[in-house]
């Protein structure tokens, strides 16, 4: 990564829509560190100059490993961050409505500045079957995350954030 100022992409996902969404993202900016939830540090949430969160919905929560995430660099964060902008795609088999407010209370105790309305691509997976299946995220979609993530690219390249 360049000292550009970069934003990081941390997703999780668990049957593919998260990770598809993220590396949408991803190839719309150019100046982007993915990184998977599990592997996130407090150190590059604090090397980043922005963010997007990219997680699905379980239960009408967020998954739990983007939770973890959370818990693990909540604290070594804070007081850190203030001001840094950051947008949100919720992968969800119904409203996604859940994760949206959960991640965005953790935003807030961060003081992270939303720049975007929320993304929350509903997959309408609502059997177990369905659920639990590998998902294909529409090429509309999957074009929306990568301009999402070319705005926020562009936004932190040019000071607008």
């Amino acid at each position: 990564m360049t000292d550009a100022p970069h934003l990081l992409i941390v997703w999780h996902s668990r049957t593919g829509g998260s990770e598809a969404l993220a590396r949408a993202a991803a190839g719309g900016a150019a100046t982007a560190c993915l990184i998977a939830a599990p592997d996130v540090t407090p150190a590059d949430l604090q090397a980043a100059a922005g963010y997007l969160f990219v997680a699905p919905e379980n239960l009408a929560a967020l998954s739990g490993a983007m939770k973890e995430m959370f818990d693990r660099c909540y604290y070594p964060c804070l007081g850190k961050l203030e001001g840094r902008p950051y947008a949100t795609i919720i992968c969800a088999g119904s409203d996604g409505e859940g994760a949206q407010r959960q991640l965005d209370r953790i935003a807030t105790g961060w003081r992270l500045k939303r720049v975007a309305d929320p993304v929350i691509v509903n997959t309408a997976a609502q059997s177990p079957e369905a659920i639990l299946a590998p998902k294909t995220i529409p090429e509309t979609r999957l074009a929306e995350a990568r301009d999402l993530g070319a705005a926020l690219a562009e936004g932190l390249a040019s000071g607008i954030f």
